[in-house]
């Protein structure tokens, strides 16, 4: 079937050809037509792809049983274009384990124009990405409906306020829960009293079976045991309700199972007890039904109280964010909420104040504390012309500032958006436990109905009894809460650590793939070094002085647009040397620059230029050659037709990259540098920070090419780099990480960014990343061998051969604190310190 647009919805099950039509941007000229095309055709699946220029659109043929619009937008995006793409997230009333997580995220996925869905149980959220050219967002919203979930209010955008209003909302269910779960203790005490008098001498004479005062005791329970179904369990039934509504199974449905089949025996025992051969098959487990009940409710309470400290860290960022602001408009200063700050607007900022915005200093000088944001504990020095960062704190002085990002477009904002994006995101290996968990709540129902099966055919007597309690038994051990809990809680966690350690993880292959990595591959320039040449060495013969030299070549140099020139001049200004005026100036292509400064006929440049004045230059080449085996450039001076000195700039060497070079050396991984420079310079940096591994004279276009090439040599490769130039590199390698002092291009390729600038970022970022994904085998390890051990006893495997038989409240207790346990392990993340860089290098 072939229709005009997926407008109409078209599933992905429909037979024959889909016709989609969709908007482009970034078509610019014919060949980007031809590049696209060629792009969709190569899908696997698409029959036809044509683009119209002029309309900018893109009408495309496919299968849908070989592909799907995803893979078709996914090639869009490969081949440089977009087709606008939103993104929504929004609130889900009702998830409560993985298997929710499955049929809601299936819902979404076989919504026509849905790219991507993830669902998160741990915030009962969802993030979904589709085309508005093709659905909208009632419609995506509406997929949630038909799976059986309601979909919340849209929150109010992120602001203290708004973390203030969830915790409350946190509070009071939480509350709520602790009072269903006192009212199911205190009924439960005296059921479980009340349900073996005989236990007990002081009510063994006067509660004798089969009495009438023992029959309107058990009354009173079933009445009892009904209000706690009602009141406490009230959830569990209407959530197994809306899943059988949908033809589908949850955690609602085992508890309110495992709870309504103990009651209804009960109450059947209770009116009826003449339908039993037998008076030991009489008994009443209204116990069972009441103290389950209250004990799975107290688990739920503990896990919601352990989920919100799991989201502590966006808590954190979010309460970072200034309140108010200082600005000065028609010549007034005003204070008004940080909500009204306007791009533009000039913002007073006195000392221990917040900075509101992002800004550039206008007016003042200060030192600021930035560790918030960059993980940096040392103030930074900030003057006119500066950037500041919004949240950050003003230590010393007062200043003004321009404000160039307000709202949504801060730092901070954009910081707290990729960590929600990440900890909305799964790692791989979740993929694979959401399939099980799919299939994990039918099969738990059916294996409780086989065990019963069993147990009354070939049980012992009363088999009907041993028969109940197996069922029941089964159908509330089984928690796939905990099988769905184990990653998303370490992945919220771990993100949230990097995150307040200056990291952004963009996503949780990221993060997994980051603890496989074998070679780190480190772009030279702006990664390793500053990115900046500066003055280093002055040297200076035949007796003259090192203040004149510099002060002549410097201000020979202030003339030059070469690059090298501004280091030279900045290392005399920074000396406190006044440059004087030049006279005749003239470059020398390739070789250097010559002019008149205070009568003084003076050169700057290289061997050539000093060779082709016949300047004899004796030591000094021995002295040059020295310093570019160090990795510098020297430049020769001469001065009225005699050798004069040397001065040397380089691209200095970060304080701390070699430290965090050992780091990465001792954790196992291969460190390679790459660089533009020659092999000589190369190797000089190699050898200054313990690269043995170098890779020069890289062009700009072959950088991604030689990161492609170690992962052919079946290496997992992580690439650090800050320019437009690494964003390729960035994005072939297995994991990229991006420079924050860098462009946003290389920001927006790589898969980690660190904020500081350090590559001791690389370091923590690998180190964490190694913390939570222990943590999240464990917590899958814990959750496995919890329902692979607890289900076959539940099902009497033990009663043979030891004679035990589990008790139901037995299995409540287990599966109650078993989600709990998963979470307040991964809750242990939060105390994990990065070691001292010292403690990592042998």
């Amino acid at each position: 079937m072939t229709v005009p647009s997926l407008t109409t919805g078209v599933g992905n099950d429909t037979a024959g050809s889909v016709r989609v039509e969709l908007p482009v941007s970034g078509l610019k000229c014919p060949a980007c037509v031809q590049s696209l095309e060629s792009a969709l055709r190569a899908v696997p699946g698409v029959t036809r792809a044509t683009v119209n220029l002029a309309t900018g659109r893109a009408f495309v043929e496919y299968d849908p049983k070989t592909t799907g619009l995803a893979a078709v937008h996914a090639a869009m995006k490969t081949a440089g274009y977009r087709a606008g793409a939103a993104t929504a997230r929004f609130a889900i009333k009702g998830i409560m384990c993985a298997s929710c997580v499955t049929k809601i995220e299936r819902a979404l996925g076989a919504t026509p124009g849905v790219l991507d869905a993830s669902v998160r149980v741990g915030t009962e959220e969802a993030v979904v990405e589709y085309l508005p050219a093709v659905t909208s967002l009632p419609a995506v919203k509406a997929a949630v409906a038909s799976a059986g979930y309601e979909v919340a209010d849209a929150p109010p955008p992120l602001s203290p306020g708004t973390v203030d209003r969830e915790a409350e909302e946190r509070t009071r269910e939480y509350r709520a829960l602790m009072r269903k779960w006192w009212f199911g203790a205190a009924v439960g005490v005296f059921t479980m009293i009340m349900s073996y008098p005989w236990l007990f001498p002081v009510l063994r004479a006067w509660f004798l079976r089969g009495s009438p005062q023992l029959w309107w005791v058990w009354a009173g329970m079933g009445v009892a045991s009904l209000a706690v179904l009602a009141y406490s369990g009230n959830q569990f039934f209407t959530g197994a309700w809306a899943a059988l509504k949908h033809r589908s199974a949850n955690m609602h449905t085992l508890i309110a199972m495992g709870t309504g089949i103990a009651w209804i025996y009960s109450t059947i025992a209770l009116l009826f007890p003449r339908l039993f051969p037998s008076s030991e098959l009489t008994d009443v487990y209204y116990d069972v039904t009441v103290v389950v009940t209250a004990l799975v409710v107290l688990g739920l309470a503990m896990e919601l109280k352990a989920k919100g400290r799991t989201s502590e860290a966006i808590k954190k960022l979010i309460g970072l964010q200034a309140k108010g602001a200082r600005v000065v408009r028609d010549g007034t200063e005003l204070d008004i909420p940080v909500e009204e700050v306007l791009v533009g607007d000039i913002v007073v900022v006195r000392p221990g104040e917040k900075v509101p915005v992002d800004g550039e200093i206008v007016e003042g000088a200060s030192a600021v504390d930035e560790s918030m944001v960059t993980g940096e504990s040392l103030p930074v020095e900030k003057k006119v012309g500066d950037e500041v960062i919004g949240a950050t704190i003003n230590k010393t002085g007062a200043f003004r500032f321009r404000a160039t990002k307000v709202g949504k477009d801060t730092a901070l904002a954009n910081i707290i958006r990729m960590v929600q994006d990440a900890q909305g995101s799964k790692v791989p290996v979740q993929r694979l436990v959401d399939v099980v968990s799919g299939y994990f709540t039918p099969a738990v129902a059916i294996l409780a109905i086989l065990g019963f099966m069993i147990w009354y055919t070939f049980g012992p007597a009363p088999a009907v009894v041993y028969a109940l309690i197996v069922a029941v038994t089964t159908l509330i051990i089984a928690c796939p809460c905990a099988l769905g809990m184990a990653t998303p809680m370490s992945l919220t966690t771990g993100v949230g650590l990097g995150a307040l350690n200056g990291i952004l993880i963009r996503s949780g292959e990221a993060l997994q793939t980051a603890q496989k990595l074998q070679t780190i591959i480190l772009d030279k320039t702006g990664t390793i070094t500053h990115g900046k040449p500066v003055l280093t060495d002055v040297l200076v013969t035949g007796g003259r002085r090192e203040e004149e030299l510099l002060r002549l070549a410097g201000a020979v140099e202030k003339s030059s647009e070469h690059p090298l020139a501004a280091a030279i001049v900045e290392g005399a200004t920074a000396r406190g040397l006044a440059l004087p005026g030049v006279e005749a100036f003239n470059a020398i292509p390739g070789h250097g620059i010559e002019a008149r400064v205070e009568g003084h006929e003076v050169l700057v440049g290289n061997l050539k230029l000093m060779r082709d004045r016949k300047i004899a230059l004796g030591e000094l080449e021995a002295h040059a050659s020295r310093l570019a085996d160090e990795g510098k450039t020297p430049m020769y001076v001469g001065i009225d037709g005699g050798a004069a000195g040397i001065v040397a700039v380089a691209d200095t060497v970060k304080e701390d990259s070699k430290e965090a070079i050992q780091a990465l050396t001792a954790m196992g991984l291969e460190v390679v540098m790459m660089t533009g420079d020659n092999e000589r310079t190369g190797k000089a940096i190699g050898r200054q920070v313990g690269i043995e591994r170098v890779l020069a004279e890289v062009l700009p276009q072959d950088k991604a090419f030689n990161v492609q090439k170690l992962q052919l040599e079946g290496k997992k490769v992580g690439m650090v780099g800050d320019g437009i130039n690494d964003a390729p590199a960035l994005a072939q390698a297995d994991v990229g990480f991006a420079i924050g002092t860098g462009t946003d291009v290389a920001i927006a390729a790589s898969d980690v960014t660190l904020i500081k600038g350090s590559l001791r970022g690389v370091v923590l970022a690998i180190e964490i990343s190694r913390a939570t994904m222990r943590n999240v085998y464990q917590n899958l390890a814990g959750a496995f061998v919890y329902n692979v051990l607890g289900l076959p006893i539940a099902l009497g495997l033990l009663y043979p051969f030891l004679g035990i038989l589990l008790s139901p409240l037995l299995a409540a207790l287990a599966m109650s604190f078993s989600s709990v346990t998963v979470i307040a392990s991964a809750n242990r993340l939060k105390g994990w310190k990065p070691r001292p860089t010292m403690e990592r290098v042998p």
